[in-house]
């Protein structure tokens, strides 16, 4: 039986993403998905500003934004009126350190897509109609070679020691083999209930909400805005589908029986809704699918890894719908698991980096269900009063770019700042920034330095040059470790290396809080994290905290056959 490195159970954004990360890092990885054929959905409306980073840094950037649109005002009416108009988006535009001032709107089959394309680009392919029925984690000759180093792949849940493969057993067909297996199944995932791993929380059955794809009438209803009825007996919200002609998202409170009780959607359901609640037409409305019940469900998993088996995106948890965080939550858990599967699988790091990812992702999730509970309180409070809508979930907590690890193990060393002063701590996101290219002049900015799969060690001002010279000495290019000296404007740049970017206008420092200061040899070296985040920020003679960082990341590099010296020096 052939070992695949990685097993991605579910093939939505999550697994998509993740799959993506893991293929241009060579991973030889397969997703697979009980449906027959990719789900069309129309749950989530689009990234947020930080997955739209993510998927730039996987190259898809370009194409998400074509195929959809800028997010749309809200249009809001009481008793058929139009009573109140919103844009919570009119205020928010790219910053220097955000290239993103607001989501995008696309249909998830869209963004799925344009997923699969990319993946297909690495010749990976989702293999649909595959239900994982079993799982199975055992110990193979592996680990007399010593690739499970840590102890944290150990006895999970009476399963035994362990450490080589999982075995997966498929509905039909025959079984398969992997060194990982991560389930992005959703909110009723199979490999979570395999695993035995409880999903804690509440389902609010009394907070219903019918959705589905509806076409209407041609010109029955502006496309440039969201439309949103809210009246005392219930609701019924249409946005338009980007890219389609007559297609629109249509979201309603349920109708219900004579008990009180909500009914299941149907498209003669949906004309009623449409009829009562609005100005137009049943007929209007002229064809609906993907029809659904939403519900508002609040759990999560107590924990995200067990063995050889990780769980991210609605598989993890579960939230209220209000500002848009259940798609982007599980983007952003794959973007910081997928690097850290890569560095494993790789030989560079030791099996228990795998721990950080619940150590980091896991308090985030548990956030994320507070606020987008508070949001969806806030919004049901709102639409009481006439002209108040779903706006009332946009904060700027809902962008993402704020979202970081302080308190992470991968958050340590460096120096320790101050409250109050200016730039990132470790653990929080690497800001962005314009520059230009050191030798060619071109304009670029940092999240274009950090893109592809690598760690990238920023050394400001001249004390950082033999910080970076050791680094690029002990992990050349190959390791996934690269360095970028930042030159302010008025540095001499002769000889500056390939890579190297001038911050001309001040944007980066400003961002890292590194103005010179008037010490010739002063400096300040930023470990950054594939992920964008800021690992060490440390004074550039602090070249141990450094080396210590990627040791633990990559391993000891290239120097380790060359110079023992070096390494002993480094303990």
């Amino acid at each position: 039986m052939g070992m695949t490195d990685v097993l991605i159970v579910g093939a939505g954004p999550t697994g998509l993403v993740l799959a993506c990360d893991l293929a241009r890092r060579g991973a030889a990885v397969r997703v697979v998905d009980r449906s027959p054929a990719p789900p069309r959905t129309s749950r989530a409306k689009g990234p947020n500003p930080r997955s739209l980073e993510i998927l730039d840094d996987l190259g898809v950037a370009e194409e998400v934004l074509a195929a959809g649109s800028a997010p749309l005002p809200m249009l809001k009416y009481r008793d058929r009126r139009p009573v109140a108009e919103a844009d919570p988006w009119a205020d928010s535009a790219p910053s220097a350190d955000a290239r993103y001032g607001r989501g995008w709107l696309i249909a998830q089959w869209r963004l799925e897509g344009i997923l699969r394309d990319r993946l297909a680009g690495y010749g990976v392919r989702v293999e649909p109609g595959r239900e994982v029925v079993g799982l199975a984690q055992g110990r193979n000759e592996d680990e007399s070679r010593g690739e499970s180093r840590s102890g944290s792949d150990g006895d999970y849940g009476g399963h035994g020691a362990y450490g080589g493969h999982v075995d997966v057993t498929y509905a039909d067909g025959p079984a398969g083999r992997a060194r990982y297996v991560v389930g992005c199944d959703g909110a009723h995932s199979s490999v979570r209930k395999l695993l035995g791993i409880p999903f804690e929380g509440t389902t609010a059955e009394d907070q219903v909400m019918v959705c589905g794809d509806v076409d209407l009438a041609d010109g029955v209803l502006d496309r440039t805005r969201w439309h949103q009825w809210f009246d005392e007996d219930g609701a019924v919200m249409l946005c338009p589908i980007p890219g389609t002609r007559t297609g629109w998202w249509f979201q309603a409170g349920p109708e219900r029986d004579g008990r009180g009780r909500p009914l299941a959607p149907t498209a003669d359901g949906f004309r009623r809704l449409l009829a009562h609640h609005t100005a137009l037409p049943g007929r209007a409305l002229t064809r609906a699918e993907l029809l659904s019940t939403y519900r508002v469900n609040v759990r999560m998993a107590d924990r995200f890894r067990a063995g050889r088996v990780l769980l991210a995106g609605d598989a993890a948890h579960v939230h209220a719908i209000a500002g848009g965080l259940g798609m982007n939550t599980g983007i952003q858990d794959a973007f910081n698991l997928g690097w850290k599967l890569g560095l494993v699988l790789a030989g560079h790091a030791d099996a228990e980096l795998l721990d950080t990812y619940e150590e980091e992702r896991l308090p985030v999730a548990a956030r994320t269900l507070d606020l987008t509970s508070e949001r969806l309180r806030a919004t049901l409070e709102a639409i009481r009063r006439p002209g108040g809508g779903l706006d009332a979930a946009i904060t700027p907590d809902t962008t993402g770019l704020g979202v970081g690890y302080r308190w992470s193990s991968l958050a340590a060393g460096g120096r320790a700042q101050e409250a109050g002063e200016p730039g990132p701590r470790a653990g929080d996101r690497a800001p962005d920034a314009p520059c230009a290219d050191a030798t060619t002049g071109e304009r670029t900015r940092l999240h274009r330095v950090f893109a592809g799969p690598g760690t990238t060690v920023l050394g400001f001002g001249p004390g950082s040059a033999a910080v970076l010279r050791e680094t690029a000495n002990a992990y050349g290019g190959d390791a996934g470790v690269r360095v970028c000296r930042v030159y302010a404007a008025h540095e001499d740049r002769a000889g500056a290396e390939p890579g190297a970017v001038v911050d001309d206008a001040g944007h980066v420092a400003a961002a890292y809080g590194t103005e010179a200061s008037g010490d010739p040899a002063a400096g300040t070296v930023v470990v950054v994290r594939p992920d964008h985040h800021v690992g060490v920020l440390a004074p550039a003679d602090d070249a141990r905290s450094v080396r210590e960082y990627l040791r633990r990341l990559h391993g000891t590099g290239r120097s380790a056959e060359r110079s023992p010296g070096m390494v002993d020096a480094a303990r």
